[in-house]
């Protein structure tokens, strides 16, 4: 299994990320093990996660996740797929590299804590 997912972190910005391993890779980030982007904004905290089959569809996600504008991810954290939708559809008035697609994500994703037990 592998799993996509967004920290907050400390700065209040998201980053969004893939693993075969969330638990392993959350204590990396807690520990300062992961250079890059999170390393200056610690502590992070999984707001969001979903599992896929691959490492593929989880590449995928994330990259597409990453083209979004800050309040489509708020709502796909949320669950709140008509706004999710309304906000693809509003991407003419904020351009994006997205696509708007999102029926690489699973509607039924899982928001998650960091306390969360696998």
């Amino acid at each position: 299994m592998f799993w996509v997912y967004i920290l907050r972190c400390a700065d209040g910005s998201y980053y969004t990320g893939h693993s075969d391993n969330l638990e392993r890779r959350m204590g990396q980030y807690q520990i300062g093990e992961c250079a890059g982007y999170t390393a200056t904004r610690l502590p992070v905290e999984l707001v969001w996660s979903q599992e896929t089959t691959t490492r593929e569809e989880a590449l995928s996600a994330e990259r597409q996740i990453k083209g979004w504008s800050r309040k489509k991810k708020e709502a796909m954290m949320r669950g709140d797929w008509t706004e999710v939708s309304r906000l693809a559809k509003s991407k003419s008035v904020h351009p994006s590299t997205s696509s708007g697609r999102t029926d690489l994500l699973l509607h039924g994703s899982t928001k998650r804590s960091r306390g969360d037990a696998d």
